[in-house]
């Protein structure tokens, strides 16, 4: 999963990439809200966390922006305000959750979980396909009751699978959703870690619609 991080504070912005990137996120950085702004409109991120306080241009400016212009992408808005007033203001601009500053990061990666899974619409922390199960809590993959070991490029490729369960995603949908903006997207990354994941998984698990991209089913 792609993240959008949005903070001008050096050492918070450090730290809460640390923390995403552990948690086996990819993370895109801004520190003004010109860069929050163009960044949200032309990137294929997963979910946003940002901060109200920004040089250039107003986090909330950045918000009501991005919902003008039709971008439906989840925003954890992240500032130091705390009054209920400052809530409201940035949920009725269009942000789906809140965290006020001081804040402890598990409870930042939870909020982020449940922002990504609700836009999905699932409502378990525990995503199921068949007897394939993984929870995002914990990030532990299994199948019929067995842990599976993945790599982390392995495990980002298939929570984003299992995220969208049965749907077709492209080799493009999951280039620019698993990898950061510098990333090169002319490489053939994608087949190479479908190929290893498929490994260890039933046959079958991972369709290929030759010309579309690939599908997560049911395994047997």
């Amino acid at each position: 999963m792609r993240i959008l991080l949005v903070e001008d504070e050096p050492t918070l912005r450090a730290q809460l990439r640390a923390g995403l990137v552990e948690a086996g996120y990819v993370v895109d950085e801004a520190d003004n809200g010109r860069d929050a702004l163009h960044l949200g409109q032309t990137e294929n991120v997963d979910a946003a966390v940002l901060d109200l306080g920004l040089p250039l241009l107003d986090g909330l400016s950045v918000l009501q922006r991005w919902r003008a212009a039709g971008r439906k992408l989840p925003v954890l808005i992240l500032t130091a305000r705390d009054s209920w007033h400052d809530k409201v203001t940035g949920i009725d601009a269009g942000a789906d959750d809140y965290l006020a500053k001081p804040f402890h990061m598990e409870e930042l990666l939870a909020r982020l979980r449940g922002l990504i899974r609700r836009a999905q619409g699932l409502a378990s922390p525990l995503l199921q396909c068949g007897a394939l199960t993984l929870d995002t809590r914990s990030g532990r993959v299994a199948l019929n009751g067995q842990a599976v070991s993945l790599t982390s490029h392995e495990h980002r490729l298939l929570a984003y699978l299992m995220h969208r369960p049965g749907s077709v995603v492209s080799r493009t949908e999951l280039t620019e959703h698993l990898y950061a903006q510098d990333f090169d997207r002319d490489s053939n990354t994608i087949e190479v870690f479908v190929g290893r994941l498929r490994k260890k998984l039933p046959p079958g698990t991972i369709e290929t619609l030759r010309g579309m991209g690939y599908r997560l089913v049911a395994p047997p």
